[in-house]
């Protein structure tokens, strides 16, 4: 690990006045220290905002949840009013990581979290994330990468939590000190590869991630998530979903199939949802919506078993939602 100053900043505007010539914000660190490690990441100054109070905290208003972005994960899968409101985000967040790694992680670093390539992450390997020309995962070991929506890099978005801020049309909050606050919906905030394979989210170098918004549901809502690994608890997906159901009684009146670990960034599956749409969640509309997420996938050389997961975590985490079916013990454990 490379030498490094450390900038101890209490305040939203002290963090932002150290935001230049190359400095990275340090929240947990849970991820950031790993890039460090791997030699991914070499920052002349770490921007630590682990002590700003003012971006901790879970607000529940009338119209939604204000979530601090130094809420660590734990403490957002703990809390009664997510749970009862927004399970599909209390899940997501119970679902990451370890217990000890959920105290420490905040869901504003899960939501920057970079991507979780072995040939990004190691200082062996200099691919098109580093501005080569090369991705060695095509012609690689690429048993955990992309089967949809890849073109020059088939990384595979790595945040559980983003997922579920998706399945419930929320959005970010980005403040820097020259240009002030504005927000961003998730669905917006990360970019695709093909369109600039340098860049993980639109987030400048001089902005703080200050904020996230997550809208109140519609009446009769109903969501959850699920997450499959090849290890329980620590690992990381590699297949996810977020799913949030509009319920007029037992007919679903809008339905959002948001997926992790499918492509580049998080995805929402339209063919998954115009299955469910203005339909009763049974078996076989679940089962419907999960063969239609995979509409369009090209799997690699080593992840056609991904076709089939992701079908199922779907009609599982469906027909979850829909209080049909009881959690998945063959995904990874949520707390409680």
């Amino acid at each position: 690990m490379n030498s490094f100053a450390l900038a101890d900043c209490s305040t939203v505007e002290s963090a932002l006045a150290q935001l230049k010539d190359g400095a990275m914000v340090k929240a947990g660190g849970v991820d950031l220290l790993d890039r460090m490690k791997n030699g991914t990441d070499a920052p002349k100054r770490l921007v630590n905002i682990r002590n700003i109070r003012e971006l901790r905290g879970i607000h529940a208003a009338p119209d939604g949840l204000t979530i601090g972005p130094l809420t660590t994960l734990a403490e957002v899968a703990e809390d009664p009013s997510v749970r009862a409101d927004y399970a599909v985000l209390a899940d997501a967040c119970g679902a990451a990581a370890t217990p000890h790694i959920r105290n420490m992680a905040t869901i504003g670093g899960n939501l920057l979290q970079e991507l979780q390539c072995w040939y990004f992450r190691s200082a062996d390997f200099e691919c098109i994330r580093k501005g080569k020309e090369v991705c060695f995962a095509f012609s690689g070991l690429n048993q955990y990468h992309a089967i949809m929506d890849y073109g020059t890099c088939p990384s595979v978005a790595p945040s559980s939590s983003a997922v579920a801020v998706l399945a419930l049309g929320g959005s970010v909050e980005l403040t820097s000190a020259a240009k002030g606050k504005r927000t961003v919906a998730i669905q917006d905030f990360y970019v695709k590869p093909d369109a600039n394979p340098h860049r993980f989210h639109v987030m400048a170098p001089d902005e703080l991630l200050t904020a996230i918004h997550i809208p109140k549901p519609a009446a009769g809502t109903r969501s959850a998530y699920q997450k499959y690994g090849e290890k329980e608890s620590h690992d990381w997906a590699i297949a996810d979903a977020g799913i949030v159901l509009e319920m007029d009684g037992n007919v679903c009146r809008r339905a959002v199939v948001a997926m992790g670990a499918a492509s580049p960034v998080v995805r929402r599956s339209k063919e998954a949802e115009a299955e469910l749409a203005g339909k009763p969640i049974t078996q076989a509309t679940a089962r419907a919506a999960g063969k239609a997420s995979m509409t369009g996938a090209m799997p690699l050389s080593m992840n056609a078993y991904k076709v089939q997961l992701f079908p199922v975590a779907i009609y599982r985490t469906i027909l979850l939602a829909a209080g049909q079916m009881d959690r998945d013990p063959s995904a990874t454990a949520v707390a409680l």
